[in-house]
């Protein structure tokens, strides 16, 4: 069973850590990235349930990335999407590695 509150934790850690000294844009798009673990992944799946939520993805390897915004950049609402596609990924067996700002 996935832990919600742990990776909510680290997503708010960072917003801790990087408020000290970094500026951060008031909305930017924010690429959420997740891992295969299985060799027979269902990308057209995933992808397509992403899409269906207004994520933008790609994939390169077996890194799958889902991109959404811009959005307000703060850890509530960078939370709540990532909630919302870490829902969507897990039940293809791919699993969140973390999110960062899109260029």
């Amino acid at each position: 069973m996935h832990d919600y509150a742990d990776q909510r934790g680290d997503t708010f850690k960072t917003f801790e850590k990087v408020g000290r000294g970094v500026r951060l844009p008031k909305t930017a798009v924010v690429a959420y990235e997740f891992v295969a673990e299985e060799v027979d992944t269902r990308w057209a799946d995933v992808h397509a349930a992403l899409r269906a939520k207004g994520f933008k993805t790609s994939h390169r390897g077996d890194i799958l990335t889902a991109k959404i915004g811009p959005i307000t950049i703060d850890a509530e609402t960078v939370w709540h999407w990532e909630r919302i596609a870490t829902e969507i990924a897990l039940p293809f067996e791919f699993y969140p590695d973390g999110w960062e700002l899109d260029e």
